[in-house]
């Protein structure tokens, strides 16, 4: 061990929490091995400071000792130790980091399950699977956010059924929306009626997600909803919407397209004027042309690169 770790080594033990804090933020990285040792006892100290510049500092650390001892951190008695161990533990990149932290995912604590739950979710290791099945119908939505976020990110087919029946009839909204991204993966149609329910959905954000999920998909079999939904009352619904029938060159959108090229949202003409280049249809070329003339200089550049990919689709014999 290196001279300015003795160094360091000693403040660790200082009976000033202040020097203990300081003696954890300082110390130096050249030697990760020494660092896991001296910081692994300060996950203990009896000053809450300092366990959380402890906690942090352990971060990119994935060694089995190193992450068992962290999971306990989540069982700490201050809020923010707690809430600082999940931001670090959530930053986990290999799978084999996710062993000590299983054994959380069904803990009685609520505020350790969805810990552990966002730990592991980018671990993808399939032995959070049974767990996070389980917490679908925990009682906390915080609970259910990150259950739904393992599922999704683990993308078995098997989970698509119960994400569908969160999707629909989840109480939380927030939780809904997730589980509508969560389908994103899915390719099976058996996942179209619950997204185009989520179309109807109460909250504007749910509806939003169903789109872009539609849209993703390539559920082609939504487009009439989809066409609908360019009507919805919220613009972030409306420019999924037309984002999603541009990648289906949706024919029977353009002229809700059309409509939408003169929307007061510039965002909703945007994304108007690329769907109708998508579509390739001549018949969009004169609502393009007024376009050219858009206050905003993005749809005027939209509308033009619009014309050029008509123009280009139709000398190809793309479109009649």
């Amino acid at each position: 061990m290196s001279t300015d770790l003795m160094d360091m080594q000693a403040r660790l033990v200082s009976p000033d929490a202040a020097v203990r804090r300081l003696a954890v933020i300082d110390l130096p990285y050249s030697d990760e091995d020494d660092i896991e040792l001296l910081l692994q006892p300060m996950l203990k100290d009896p000053d809450a400071s300092v366990r959380m510049e402890a906690v942090k500092a352990l971060e990119g650390f994935e060694d089995l000792e190193t992450v068992t001892a962290l999971a306990q951190c989540l069982l700490d008695a201050d809020a923010e130790v707690r809430e600082a161990t999940s931001t670090v533990l959530a930053e986990l990149k290999e799978s084999e980091s996710a062993a000590p932290l299983i054994p959380f995912l069904t803990h009685a604590d609520p505020g350790v399950r969805a810990a552990a739950l966002k730990a592991v979710r980018a671990l993808r290791v399939d032995e959070a699977y049974a767990p996070a099945l389980g917490q679908l119908k925990d009682p906390d939505p915080a609970v259910r956010r990150e259950a739904v976020g393992v599922l999704g990110y683990l993308k078995r087919t098997d989970a698509i059924g119960h994400l569908a029946e969160v999707a629909a009839h989840d109480p939380d909204g927030e939780v809904r929306r997730i589980a509508v991204g969560a389908l994103a993966y899915s390719t099976e149609v058996s996942a179209v009626p619950s997204l185009v329910r989520a179309l109807g959905d109460s909250v504007w954000m749910v509806r939003e997600e169903a789109a872009a999920t539609l849209g993703k998909l390539r559920m082609v079999q939504a487009t009439d909803e989809l066409i609908a939904a360019l009507k919805d009352d919220y613009w972030q619904v409306r420019v999924r919407a037309a984002r999603a029938l541009g990648w289906f060159k949706a024919l029977s959108a353009l002229p809700a397209l059309v409509e939408a090229l003169t929307d007061t949202v510039s965002n909703l003409r945007k994304e108007a004027a690329i769907a109708l280049g998508e579509i390739g249809d001549t018949r969009a070329i004169p609502a393009l042309e007024k376009a050219l003339d858009d206050a905003d200089p993005d749809v005027r550049k939209l509308a033009r690169l619009a014309l050029t990919n008509i123009t280009l689709q139709h000398n190809s014999g793309e479109r009649p």
